[in-house]
């Protein structure tokens, strides 16, 4: 599928073109330094979970105005439908299976988990740094909690934040199901997960009612005090992953009850760090992306979000476990406009590698492509085609408009269980996004287009050892 931006070009709009020799990005006016980068990163966001994507009680005005001044992209995809894979993905530019970050023994690491991130796998961080970027992570890792695997050793500066899932050291009396879906209150200290700053631990159990607040606080400071030279920001977020916690600022504010509550704030925290930009002369020179990792949860009733009108949710390869909201901001230099091409956040690593001057390296497969020009001048995306993979086998496919399942399985218990189809299921994408039409029988050509370009896909993957299944 090559659609269209939606927005026109206005006449004597002075774009911005980028030339690439020897890996190098000069761009029109030889004196604008390279982009500053914001990745913000939600945790277990669905579709249909923002104003701007069609939720109607959760008010989310600052990323409202991000995709009306930015890109807001429709076909846009996690690598993974859960945490520690879709996080190697963005900050790798490769599909985790790659890395051995992805495993169908353990689907994430735990506290007791052995190991994290390989070394030899080149982080995002890490190709900034090389190009004189300072680096900050703030918020959740989930790429291994021993030192050698936190971010301090993967090309961040700094970093801030709680190093897995904010569900992980359960001590609660009343039972996880009972405790995390409780609508009137939730007791922060029934999760003794830690809170690092660098490497040490500052808070054990972490403070989680007032974690979102602190972690936009960390990302203004960060702007402030590096404002000078070319910075990169990988704010991740906690929530909305159950337990869900906000301050007392937003409990009740929402109609949507707590999981509202929760989004609300973490939009409020996207405007203060738009709000920095504006104040501190950076805005015209950052680029500020807005994503999830992956769909909701949804066995968790209201403390669950939703995916729209996309099918299932996290855990899953159907389009309600992967694809999610994805928006881009940069004044000056973003067109504003709704694309329906295809993206994923594999792409940030060669996107924001190529504006900043970093080599891409030419030592593994990438997986991720440039999207700069759709960005800055309207051209289609790169990016036709997409793999799902749940643990380290290949659900299904995407090419262009079409989707294959080869098998589908159900989102932790929900949906049905694992079902491998003799005859692939296929839709149509952009005529059927919530995946209700299986048209396979009248369209077997598409499907024999497809099991081609899936059988190139597996010739050429060499998988990474497991890292997430070894535990204490």
């Amino acid at each position: 599928m090559k659609s269209s931006l939606s927005a026109p070009f206005k006449s004597g709009l002075t774009m911005v073109f980028f030339l690439f020799f020897s890996h190098v990005v000069v761009s029109q006016d030889s004196s604008q330094d390279p982009p500053n980068f914001i990745v913000i990163f939600a945790d277990d966001l669905g579709y249909g979970d923002l104003g701007c994507y069609g939720h109607p009680t959760i008010k989310t005005p600052n990323l409202d105005q991000m995709a009306i001044e930015g890109q807001k992209w429709t076909n846009f995809y996690a690598a993974a439908s859960v945490c520690t894979p879709s996080r190697a993905a963005l900050l790798t530019g490769r599909l985790p299976v790659r890395s051995g970050m992805a495993s169908n023994k353990s689907r994430v690491l735990f506290p007791n988990s052995v190991n994290g991130l390989p070394a030899d796998e080149i982080t995002l961080a890490e190709q900034l740094k090389k190009v004189g970027y300072s680096t900050a992570c703030i918020g959740k890792w989930h790429l291994g909690h021993k030192e050698q695997y936190l971010p301090t050793n993967n090309g961040f500066d700094y970093y801030f934040g709680i190093p897995y899932s904010n569900d992980m050291d359960f001590e609660g009396k009343k039972g996880y199901r009972k405790t995390v879906a409780d609508n009137d209150f939730i007791d922060t200290k029934d999760f003794n997960v830690p809170l690092l700053r660098n490497t040490k631990i500052i808070e054990r159990p972490a403070d989680q009612n007032t974690i979102t607040k602190r972690y936009a606080q960390e990302a203004v400071d960060f702007i402030k005090k590096n404002k000078d030279e070319p910075f990169f920001i990988y704010l991740a977020h906690n929530l909305p992953h159950i337990p869900l916690f906000a301050s007392k600022d937003f409990v009740g504010k929402s109609k949507r009850g707590l999981y509202g509550d929760v989004i609300e704030e973490i939009d409020h925290g996207v405007g203060q760090i738009l709000n920095t930009l504006k104040e501190e002369g950076l805005a015209e020179n950052t680029i500020v992306v807005f994503t999830s990792d992956n769909g909701p949860w949804l066995p968790f009733d209201t403390h669950g979000g939703s995916a729209g009108l996309l099918y299932a949710g996290k855990g899953s390869t159907w389009e309600g476990g992967m694809r999610e909201p994805c928006i881009f901001w940069g004044p000056g230099r973003i067109k504003p406009a709704v694309v329906s091409d295809l993206g994923s956040t594999m792409d940030f690593f060669t996107t924001f590698s190529k504006l900043a001057g970093a080599e891409i390296p030419s030592d593994r497969p990438m997986d991720g492509v440039d999207l700069s020009q759709t960005l800055f001048n309207g051209e289609a995306s790169p990016r036709d085609s997409f793999f799902y993979y749940r643990g380290t086998e290949l659900y299904a496919a995407r090419s262009g408009d079409y989707k294959v399942h080869y098998t589908t399985q159900g989102v932790y218990g929900q949906f049905g269980e694992r079902v491998d189809h003799i005859v692939p299921l296929l839709y149509n994408l952009s005529e059927d996004p919530s995946e209700a039409y299986n048209i396979a029988e009248s369209h077997p050509e598409v499907i024999q287009e497809i099991n081609t370009l899936v059988k190139a896909h597996k010739e050429n993957m060499v998988m990474g050892k497991d890292q997430l299944a070894e535990r204490n």
